[in-house]
């Protein structure tokens, strides 16, 4: 059998043969659900260190904190880690939240403006943040970069004043839309994304489509986009053949190129690469990271 080189799997194999790095705080709590803490790891620095902003994937479904991606290659350059757990589509059914997926996206958005909270207390440069994360941590880090702002600064909580606005996003194999009709325009034997929506089946998912438009329209990272969003970097670790199906519809290049003309369109800054990719900037994806948060270690 060929050797298919897989980056999700390369990275799970190098974080269960790396050693655990020991959080600086482990399990910050930033709000009262057993699923809403954090790990920090601080970065040596006397001036405060940027922050990548960790997002692990699991299609909502499952998935932990430990071991983010990356983790001591950051604290190696200066930049200090945080790494999330969020609510997952089983707890947002739970708690009746509709659709459920909103409860894993605000999750995230709440974490961010916590860790920005504690910018002073943690030695962080909030200027400099860059949300991380592979499949369904990464369309959550595509959301959080091409959302507007939703920091509010007339709340009552101070927390809620901070900004969700980001630096950069750097992604691998991300969805980059929750649009029944446009992900099997892409891929089409693409079978995920129902369950965001708590919906048995993709065709259910199809029917139900013009009546969760609103929702599509305010999750998908395609339809988010915008001039003013921060560069975003997409690798997959496969070709890209829109409108052909794929062995791993919820990973497929397609994904990225789908998006692409419409990154293009807004005129954001962005790196898309896949196998085969020629005169990627950083084929490295680690140095995209380091150059847009202005790390030069």
């Amino acid at each position: 059998m060929p050797f298919v080189f897989c980056l999700t799997c390369c990275l799970a194999l190098l974080a269960q043969i790396a050693p655990a790095q020991t959080p600086t705080q482990a399990n910050v709590a930033y709000g009262k659900h057993p699923h809403q803490v954090l790990d920090f790891w601080k970065a040596g620095s006397a001036k405060p260190a940027p922050l990548m902003f960790f997002i692990h994937g699991g299609g909502w479904m499952g998935g932990d904190k430990a071991n983010p991606d990356f983790l001591k290659l950051c604290l190696e350059a200066g930049i200090s880690v945080v790494s999330i757990n969020y609510r997952l589509i089983p707890d947002a059914i739970a708690e009746k939240i509709d659709p459920p997926v909103k409860a894993c996206l605000d999750d995230a958005a709440r974490a961010l403006q916590f860790v920005r909270s504690k910018a002073t207390e943690w030695n962080i440069d909030k200027q400099r943040v860059s949300p991380c994360g592979g499949s369904a941590g990464g369309f959550t880090s595509l959301w959080l970069a091409f959302h507007p702002d939703l920091g509010d600064a007339s709340s009552s909580d101070p927390i809620a004043h901070e900004s969700t606005r980001v630096t950069c996003a750097m992604t691998f194999v991300p969805q980059t839309s929750l649009d029944p009709k446009q992900m099997r325009e892409w891929i089409p034997n693409n079978d995920y994304g129902h369950h965001a929506f708590a919906l048995p089946s993709m065709q259910a998912f199809i029917d139900k489509r013009d009546s969760l438009m609103k929702w599509i329209k305010e999750f998908s990272p395609y339809e988010l986009a915008s001039a003013d969003d921060p560069p975003v970097y997409l690798f997959y670790d496969s070709v890209p053949a829109l409108g052909q199906p794929y062995k791993d519809p919820p990973h497929s290049a397609n994904f990225g190129s789908g998006l692409e003309p419409k990154l293009k369109a807004v005129g954001i800054d962005y790196e898309f690469n896949f196998t085969g990719a020629k005169d990627v900037k950083h084929p490295d994806i680690f140095s995209f990271i380091k150059e847009k948060l202005g790390v030069k270690k």
